[in-house]
């Protein structure tokens, strides 16, 4: 009954279309596979590599030499890789990503017929792909789903802890719930990412058209809602659901989400630990910079100590004697005028004069300020004797 189930579903949700937009050619001189009838590009590669249901999955993947990270993008229906191949290449230049971008089974030039668990065994071929030949990280990986892509790329993402971040496009919060308004998740439904979206544990960026007549936008709306991490969402009044790539917030919403979640979810970890570590750093070269001066003040000791520098200097005086001694041969020749002396004389005369007053002022203003203050201490000894006099008279 089950599989009964799952291929009335499967004729209902997939379309590919048919005949494919490409033909697979592999180039006898190289061994290289080639995309017809789309012209070589050095940074796009085809690939071919079976799933684990046996099935021969085609792929392209794009290289930008800048790219700090890698989508692995999951195509909407009735789509395949021939016809998503000038976007994929425009998303990887504008976005500086690398992307593989890969057709379910039965979609192109992929082997088999296509399937939900088909779906879900093509987006693991892709993912270890990735991991085995390009040595991507999980870390570094973006999933991004498109319409029924959203199903694999949501399926994969909540099995993927480490995961960089999940980009949803037109998603489908089940393939039921796009045909029926149901409450409820029933066992034969498909693509079930409403029970799923909760266990992504990665930042997810939502992107829906307020005038989809495929999806409706509630659909997105419910699983930003049900996210853990949530990023901004995307809500493009009047997209519909092939053309959102075609507004200009589409490309530049995309591309703030890619640069903010480089930073995250590990790398925001390791770039709060490398912000931590950096000022760690900055006391630890604090630390030994206020230990230098601290093992400065043992130098002013040394200096003590150091007599024999002291000495050096004195040996050194010699040096200044030397100098005195070459002045003098400058200016031997030279004869001091007696004026300029007596006026020398007069000058340094009249400042010790002038010192000598201010000193005599200074101490005469220290007398009178004692004498002020003796003057006040009596005045106010008289009242406070008084008052005793007074507090005797009483008592007696």
């Amino acid at each position: 009954m089950g599989g009964v189930t799952s291929s009335m579903a499967a004729k209902l949700a997939f379309f590919p279309p048919n005949p494919p937009s490409y033909k697979l050619v592999k180039e006898q001189a190289t061994s290289l596979f080639l995309l017809n009838p789309f012209p070589h590009r050095e940074n796009v590669e085809v690939l071919k590599f079976p799933n684990r249901r046996g099935n021969e999955i085609v792929a392209i993947y794009v290289r930008h030499p800048m790219a700090k990270t890698t989508i692995l993008y999951s195509h909407g229906n009735a789509a395949d890789i021939g016809q998503m191949y000038e976007l994929f290449v425009e998303l990887s230049i504008h976005l500086r990503v690398n992307l593989m971008g890969y057709d379910y089974s039965g979609y192109g030039q992929s082997s088999g017929k296509p399937s939900e668990h088909n779906t879900y065994a093509d987006i693991e071929a892709a993912y270890k792909y990735l991991e085995e030949n390009y040595c991507t990280k999980q870390e570094d990986i973006i999933l991004y789903g498109q319409s029924v892509g959203s199903g694999p790329a949501v399926d994969l993402a909540s099995r993927l802890p480490r995961l960089r971040a999940v980009v949803l496009h037109s998603p489908i919060l089940s393939g039921l719930r796009v045909m029926y308004a149901v409450k409820r998740t029933y066992w034969f439904d498909i693509y079930k990412n409403i029970d799923k979206i909760p266990l992504v544990k990665c930042p997810v960026l939502v992107i829906h058209g307020t005038a989809d007549e495929v999806v409706d936008c509630s659909h997105g709306k419910q699983l930003w809602e049900l996210c853990e991490q949530k990023y901004e969402p995307l809500w493009l009044k009047g997209g519909n659901h092939c053309n959102l790539e075609l507004y200009p917030e589409y490309l530049r919403h995309l591309r703030k989400f890619i640069s903010t979640v480089e930073k995250s979810p590990s790398q925001r970890l390791s770039f709060r630990r490398s912000t931590e570590q950096s000022r760690g750093s900055i006391d630890c070269f604090e630390t030994p910079r206020k230990s230098t001066d601290q093992r400065d003040k043992p130098r002013k000791s040394t200096d003590q100590r150091d007599k024999p520098r002291k000495s050096t200097d004195q040996r050194d005086k010699p040096r200044k004697s030397t100098d005195r001694t070459e002045k003098l041969k400058i200016h031997e020749n030279k004869v001091p005028n007696p004026e300029k002396l007596e006026k020398l004389r007069a000058h340094f005369d009249q400042m010790e004069r002038s010192r000598r007053s201010i000193e005599y002022d200074k101490s005469r203003t220290i007398e009178y300020q004692d004498k002020s203050r003796r003057s006040v201490d009596v005045q106010f000894e008289r009242p406070q004797k008084s008052i005793d006099w007074l507090d005797k008279t009483r008592a007696g």
